[in-house]
């Protein structure tokens, strides 16, 4: 990558410095009805620079990766840091860092960029063909990966290479019956085009299988009863209601029931959430943040006891707290507090013992997305579909299927977990970011209004 020997000078600026270089390239394709609509590739440089000084910080980014144009990147930021200082209200503090010096990579078995591009598009045709039924109205196939080569380096000494895989694929459709519309998704993802290549015929049955059951179901009965929710569901609400509420940024605003909770119960014994992103294969898993500090595992949340936040290295330094490895940005954007993987620690029961065990009550699968207030800790979510359980058995499939209620009431009310553990594959926003995420756990039983 670019020699910086000359503006590595450049990072005594201000009381701190650092620059990210990102090189790569991206595939995407898409398919609509049985048609190719898009295939595209792509190239991408990029330099982005922070600089620190007093309270104030200085931002810029550069699709131009040279020497020259990372010194004046350099000198752009540190002028604005100085003004910036001026207007700025809180008092900011790094938590100390040790120097990292490193070369690292996360790649698959097999590299996405190394598959042929026609290869790609007999899987999605073929996915297409697998999803087909006089009942499947609509269908449509996305896949996109990418390859990343990046430079890391700061004021403090820190020089960290790393090159990164990534490959996610979608795939959705719409069954109709009667004037009834009902859809089914799956999709799958990781380090390796293997993730897609091994999956993506069991997924795309799934999902078509999923839509033309769902025409039978019933509606969902509304009000307050034993749940369990799946390990997509339950890596959802531990994640939105919980893994956001825990982001030290959030906290620092006030907009996190967690506020001044830290040593205190938020749930039951049952519950102790966790964030990792030194998970082999998981979706959100990285070696370093985009602040040079090496991924960990994080336990949020212990037998029912707030233990941490997630932090930035600004947010640990105003909090006084350790670091835990979560200041990430999508590109070249500033590094914000994210999550990586977050998941609800593991039981020991099964599933078909916590079915027993139920005897009455409902059981939801998947997730449709939702709504959290961190602030005021109230969540509202939409399964894909859901089963009556009676009798400590699955019976009537139903739909039109939501969760909803207050964050701390159901972690309270949590009572069982099983010893599955499954992590989903995705993205998530914040700030108008994305960035790769994995969710999960095992099955969880608790009490919550179902609307």
């Amino acid at each position: 990558m670019l020699n910086l020997e000359r503006s590595e000078k450049l990072l005594e600026l201000g009381d701190y410095v650092d620059v990210r270089i990102n090189v790569g390239e991206t595939t995407t394709l898409t398919l609509k009805d049985g048609n190719i609509e898009e295939i595209s590739s792509g190239f991408g440089n990029g330099v982005a620079v922070r600089v620190l000084y007093k309270n104030g910080w200085g931002f810029a980014t550069s699709n131009i990766v040279s020497e020259k144009e990372v010194e004046s990147l350099l000198e752009r930021a540190y002028k604005m840091a100085k003004l910036s200082n001026k207007y700025s209200e809180k008092d900011i503090k790094l938590k100390d860092y040790k120097t990292v010096i490193d070369k690292y990579k996360m790649m698959g078995k097999i590299n996405p960029i190394d598959v042929d591009i026609e290869e790609k598009k007999e899987i999605i045709m073929e996915t297409y063909k697998i999803m087909v039924d006089e009942k499947i109205k609509s269908i449509s196939v996305s896949y996109s990966d990418g390859f990343s080569r990046k430079l890391y380096l700061n004021s403090e000494g820190s020089r960290i290479e790393g090159k990164i895989t990534r490959c996610i694929m979608y795939m959705n459709c719409v069954s109709r019956e009667n004037g009834n519309l009902q859809y089914g998704s799956e999709r799958a993802g990781g380090f390796g085009f293997e993730e897609i290549k091994n999956n993506y015929k069991t997924l795309a049955s799934e999902a078509k299988n999923r839509a033309i059951r769902l025409l039978n179901a019933k509606p969902c009965p509304k009000g307050k009863f034993k749940v369990i929710l799946d390990p997509e569901l339950a890596g959802v609400f531990i994640h939105e209601a919980v893994g956001h509420a825990s982001e030290a940024d959030l906290v620092l605003q006030n907009d996190s029931v967690f506020k001044d909770k830290l040593g205190e119960k938020v749930g039951s014994e049952y519950v102790s959430v966790v964030d990792d992103s030194t998970i082999k294969g998981a979706f959100g898993s990285y070696v370093y943040d985009d602040e040079g500090v090496k991924g960990r595992k994080t336990t949020i949340i212990e037998d029912g006891i707030l233990k941490t936040f997630l932090h930035s290295r600004e947010t640990a330094g105003r909090m006084d707290a350790e670091l835990t490895g979560n200041g990430r940005a999508e590109g070249l954007n500033r590094p914000i507090v994210r999550m990586s993987n977050t998941y609800i620690k593991p039981g020991d029961w099964t599933f078909e013992e916590l079915l027993e065990d139920t005897k009455n009550g409902i059981f939801l699968k998947g997730s449709r997305g939702g709504q959290v207030d961190t602030g005021k800790g109230l969540f509202q979510f939409s399964a894909v579909e859901a089963y009556l359980i009676e009798g400590g058995k699955l019976t009537t499939i139903l739909k039109d299927a939501g969760l909803s209620g207050e964050i701390l009431d159901i972690l309270f009310k949590v009572d069982a977990i099983t010893k599955d553990f499954k992590l989903s594959v995705g993205y998530c926003g914040k700030d108008g970011q994305s960035v790769p995420v994995g969710d999960g756990g095992g099955f969880v039983r608790t009490i919550a209004t179902v609307s």
